[in-house]
């Protein structure tokens, strides 16, 4: 399951662990993975429990029929985006921070690696939540044993596990094998039972409340695909072939993405329970019976595992000594940790605040990558030697200038994150500026302020 190898030698079974490549190119002889690879990977990371939840949140301040509009709208725009970053994993087969090393400098690719491990931690902290309420729901039906932190605890360790065993022994000795292809027979019964349970003439006739604006709703749906950005080279540096990874990976996650965002709104609707994750698992519960929310919580894990593995990637961008091996159990304890001593009922603003850094980050990369350079970067401006990274500067003005001219622009256009802990922000604001959200007014503005700069700076340099 997890790609362990054992070998016997002098008549002992030994065990060892898959390779482990870090933050170097991975060499050409392992870059196995194909189309199928890819559409089963990134579909299956479209669907969860927390994608159900998050797709909750349309309704009802949106009525159904615009929730599906945005849902599908929103979803291609965020899973192009997707795997066009993964396509540029593809090309290089490195791994996503390392990508941002041309364009903010060696020492500024630090900054969003600092951020990415905080945010995948926190990630980390709501899928084990999460997993932890829905395994309690089920232990107190079957078992009438109730005791959430032992149930977090054994989700963890299987998280951990998966962790360790590395991306290619998980999709295909797992998912393609076995996991992937129950959850979508899950999904298809839940798709069903809804739809043959509901009143959905009434669900469709229902207007929305009005209290979540259009642009917000967008940036809610382009968050799901958008907070795997960090990740998505990750993964996709093991591809065969870049286009099988960018096809699979558009495909996959936005038929998953689409898909589970709008079961969410209809449980929402039908069960009428509050937006967060004790009440919505309870209702997954009654509206599905127990089963099915047990096939969905082990699905769940493949989601954290793909957080916790990119969290000990991108701690190797800075420290690349470090070894996964070591990284992965103690970034899972951390998080198991803050899960059972927090009570975390509603992430939004978490959801927002991964945007607000991360969308405008990566309009820098399109633009340095395939405005720029051509969609080619050389080994040496991936990895500089000291005295090379010393001439060129370890931090690029330009890139760090527009991203942060990104972030204020999506705070302006998308205010509810810094609402949250400035009240008076919004406040301050026209209605006018929520409009279009803050996800695709921050990335054309930093592809075009870090084109145009970079551009204008090499000119003058050439000069």
């Amino acid at each position: 399951m997890f790609s362990w190898l054992a070998t016997r030698r002098k008549g002992v079974l030994k065990v060892q662990a898959p390779p482990e490549w870090g933050i170097e190119p991975v060499p050409a002889s392992h870059r196995i993975l194909g189309f199928l690879d890819y559409f089963v990977l990134w579909g299956d990371l479209g669907i969860g429990l927390l994608v159900l939840l998050t797709g909750s949140f349309l309704v009802p301040g949106l009525g159904l029929p615009t929730a599906i509009i945005v849902t599908v709208a929103a979803s291609a725009v965020g899973c192009l985006l997707l795997a066009v970053i993964g396509l540029t994993g593809s090309d290089n087969a490195v791994p996503t921070m390392v990508l941002l090393r041309p364009a903010l400098g060696l020492r500024g690719s630090y900054l969003p690696s600092v951020l990415n491990v905080l945010q995948l931690i926190g990630w980390t902290i709501f899928e084990f939540l999460i997993m932890g309420y829905a395994a309690d729901v089920i232990g107190k039906t079957v078992f009438g044993f109730s005791n959430t932190p032992v149930w977090t605890a054994i989700f963890a360790l299987i998280v951990v596990l998966m962790g360790l065993g590395g991306p290619v022994g998980v999709v295909r000795q797992w998912l393609e094998k076995f996991a992937v292809w129950i959850a979508v027979g899950t999904a298809i019964w839940l798709t069903w039972h809804l739809l043959s349970t509901v009143d959905l003439a009434t669900l469709w006739s229902r207007p929305g409340d009005g209290s979540l604006p259009l642009g917000i709703a967008v940036d809610l749906v382009i968050a799901q695909p958008i907070s795997w950005l960090p990740l998505v080279a990750d993964y996709n540096r093991f591809a065969r072939r870049p286009g099988e990874a960018f096809w699979g990976t558009l495909v996959g996650n936005f038929i998953t993405n689409v898909w589970f965002y709008l079961l969410g709104a209809l449980v929402l609707l039908s069960a009428g329970v509050a937006q967060e994750p004790k009440g919505f698992v309870s209702a997954m519960a009654l509206t599905a019976g127990w089963i099915i929310l047990l096939i969905l919580l082990a699905d769940e894990t493949h989601n954290a595992w793909a957080d916790l593995y990119s969290a000990s990637v991108s701690v190797q961008n800075v420290f690349p000594k470090l070894k996964q091996r070591w990284l992965i159990p103690i970034l899972g304890v951390v998080a198991y940790l803050i899960a059972v001593a927090l009570d975390i009922t509603r992430f939004e603003n978490f959801l927002f605040l991964i945007g607000s850094f991360f969308i405008p980050l990566f309009g820098i990369l399109v633009a340095d990558y395939f405005v720029l350079r051509r969609r080619r970067y050389r080994v040496d401006e991936l990895y500089p030697p000291a005295d090379k990274a010393r001439r060129m500067g370890v931090v690029n003005a330009v890139g760090i200038g527009a991203w942060i001219a990104g972030v204020t622009v999506y705070h302006v256009t998308n205010p509810l994150t810094i609402r949250a802990f400035v009240p008076l922000w919004a406040a301050n604001l026209p209605q006018w500026t929520t409009r279009f959200g803050g996800s695709i007014p921050s990335f054309v503005t930093t592809l075009v302020i870090y084109a145009l700069l970079a551009a204008l700076l090499t000119r003058q340099t050439a000069h």
